[in-house]
């Protein structure tokens, strides 16, 4: 079997060893591409909304919307809860970092 000359390819890493090895191996079960997957694999039906790449763009806007309103010279009150609003997008920054791609 031959290996992928990619780089950034986990077979492309192998020694001569563990390319033997991975050869010997028989295929998983839920190989077919017309079998379900195993129960284990499937997704659950809330992931979808629960993506990274949109909710770290929210967080992001939520940060730049706190240093703005740190910066600007015309409210006392939008002043006053821009620290919280940094805070709040930092800390919603840091918890959507784990989820999902």
């Amino acid at each position: 079997m031959t290996r992928p000359t990619d780089p950034y390819s986990i077979d492309a890493t192998m020694d001569p060893a563990q390319e033997a090895a991975a050869d010997s191996l028989p295929p998983p079960p839920h190989s077919a591409m017309n079998e379900r997957p195993l129960a284990q694999y499937e997704v659950h039906p809330a992931a979808r909304y629960f993506r990274r790449g949109p909710w770290e763009n929210a967080a992001t806007i939520v940060i730049a919307l706190g240093v703005i309103m740190l910066m600007q010279p015309f409210s006392l009150f939008l002043y006053g809860w821009s620290f919280a609003t940094i805070l709040f997008g930092t800390v919603m920054f840091i918890i959507v970092s784990h989820f999902v791609d």
